[in-house]
């Protein structure tokens, strides 16, 4: 986007088509990011704001190089690629079969564990000690699943680790 931007900037345009078109640039970019921040699947409205760039480019025959033509058209090309790309990786997340078998394996998990340990260590052992291990065992898989579940959502801004999308704004405040 960025470069998209500064190709704009030094072209041939009037002031009032490049602030026009820096304008659509600033809309792609605000709905590539909220995109990925919510869970809405659509993207559409994204495409047609992408398509303006284009109209906007092919109507200014006289006014954008040739040169510049291809070269805005070469990165509007890879940013659209890289938008589907996201999108992609943002809709594909792990299967909910695997996530559901998961968390039924959590749950049962202990109710398992707990008496083929005391079956295997016989009766003389601390009882408690054994209903330790399987609650910290089971804290540990549940640790691990809320981690597994954040990193699928990176853009969400729930946790620390999430990737800071104001960061990617053409114009950041």
């Amino acid at each position: 986007m960025k470069t998209l931007y500064y190709f704009i900037s030094s072209s041939n345009l009037t002031l009032e088509e490049k602030n026009s078109l820096e304008k659509i640039l600033e809309v792609i970019g605000g709905k590539a990011l909220e995109r990925l921040k919510n869970q809405n699947e659509e993207i559409k409205d994204l495409d047609d704001e992408i398509a303006k760039v284009y109209d906007f480019i092919l109507s200014k025959n006289g006014n954008i190089s040739m040169k510049l033509k291809d070269r805005v058209f070469k990165y509007m090309n890879d940013l659209h690629e890289a938008i589907d790309n996201l999108h992609a990786i943002h809709v594909h997340r792990t299967p909910i079969s695997l996530k559901a078998y998961c968390k039924v394996f959590i749950y049962i998990f202990p109710l398992i564990y707990t008496p083929t340990i005391i079956f295997n260590i016989g009766q003389n052992y601390n009882h408690a000690a054994v209903y330790f291990v399987v609650i910290l065992t089971e804290f540990i898989l549940i640790s691990l699943y809320n981690i597994q579940d954040h990193l699928e959502y990176p853009f969400d801004n729930k946790g620390l680790d999430d990737i800071k999308l104001d960061h990617f704004k053409i114009k950041r405040k």
